[in-house]
């Protein structure tokens, strides 16, 4: 009996053990669900911080009152193998996935993981923003360079405006910004790898300005908030590649970053949105995509921060004016089979190799 009791509580435990190490998603309750009328509930696998996407989500339920919304924070690898694991087990997975990582967002649309809608909000899209619809660009947030404004008073500098007024600054001041300069760590941050990749395709004299900024001693994050908190408080000067709708966000609040969108170039990203073939309620799926493309949704993205496609929210924000020529400064990352080039893993080596030779013998 006692070996038997033994056995029981041994087997609880395993059971037990994966559900107290899951994280556990930010549940929005319906604002108009009552017993009689119990809430539908909408999940979300999304890589944007839940503060930043909350009040997104809170205009959605304002157009959808009966809809409750479970949100899941997770990395992009997370949420790429759990849409891809889920789907392929034969069970059910999120009802719409949102995510910076693009690369793996159009693998996943590419592999059949992803429903083909239609959807007339999204006709103002540009044909770089989306794909076959199945993936849809939602937002256009650029790669800034970030900067401490009362640093850069206080030694009388001014803000590099391109890439090679950046490398001329840390040429002739490696002392001044020594261990002071933050960027991506290209082999842990999805994004950061993403912003080199295209960085390299722009231009070969990026290696340049990496050799620069690793003879200053960069330091290296894989996510945002930690570099823009950093500059903000003045522990680093400067910070080179930032998404600027996170920076954007910090800055709204009174802090003293400065933001730069790099006039030689400024790469753009633009967050996929997709409704899995294995979504549990599709149906609901394709109502906050829907939404999120409307105007009134694009002004939800643009208020929390995020930089918007719809030219008539804010044309100066979505980089084009309301015929939808793009600024020729801004290089946005398309939407198709050029971005498995980022997953080849061949090609990622490559870039990743001499990205950590050129930090290390600059």
């Amino acid at each position: 009996m006692q070996a038997l009791l033994r056995l029981l509580v041994l087997l609880t435990l395993c059971l037990a053990a994966p559900v107290a190490l899951a994280r556990e998603p930010t549940l929005f309750p319906a604002p108009s669900a009552s017993e009689a009328a119990p809430a539908a509930t909408l999940v979300i696998y999304s890589t944007a911080d839940t503060p930043l996407i909350a009040p997104v989500i809170e205009a959605f339920q304002a157009e959808y009152d009966a809809v409750a919304v479970a949100y899941h924070d997770l990395q992009s690898v997370e949420i790429f193998e759990r849409v891809r694991d889920e789907t392929d087990a034969g069970g059910q997975t999120a009802d719409f996935v949102f995510s910076s990582a693009i690369g793996l967002q159009f693998k996943l649309a590419n592999d059949g993981y992803a429903r083909r809608l239609d959807m007339p909000t999204a006709n103002y899209l540009p044909p770089w923003a989306s794909w076959r619809d199945t993936l849809f660009g939602l937002t256009f947030e650029p790669a800034t360079i970030i900067y401490n404004k009362p640093f850069f008073a206080a030694e009388g500098l001014t803000p590099p405006a391109t890439r090679a007024e950046l490398a001329a600054l840390l040429d002739a001041r490696q002392d001044l910004f020594h261990g002071r300069i933050a960027t991506y760590d290209v082999e842990r941050s999805g994004v950061g790898f993403q912003f080199l990749a295209w960085d390299v395709r722009q231009s070969d004299d990026i290696w340049r300005l990496v050799a620069l900024m690793g003879r200053a001693g960069v330091k290296l994050y894989s996510n945002s908030a930690a570099m823009i908190d950093r500059v903000a408080q003045g522990r680093f000067a400067l910070g080179y590649n930032i998404l600027g709708s996170y920076a954007r966000a910090m800055a709204a609040g009174g802090t003293d970053i400065g933001i730069v969108q790099p006039r030689d170039y400024t790469v753009v990203l633009s967050r996929l949105g997709l409704v899995p073939r294995a979504a549990r309620l599709p149906e609901l799926g394709r109502a906050f995509l829907a939404f999120l493309l409307s105007e009134k949704g694009q002004r939800a993205i643009a208020d929390a921060g995020l930089g918007t496609l719809h030219p008539s929210v804010d044309a100066a924000t979505a980089g084009h004016d309301p015929t939808g020529r793009l600024d020729r400064r801004f290089r946005p990352i398309p939407v198709g089979s050029g971005l498995l080039a980022f997953l080849d893993q061949a090609k990622r080596r490559q870039i990743i190799r001499r990205w950590n030779q050129t930090l290390l013998h600059p």
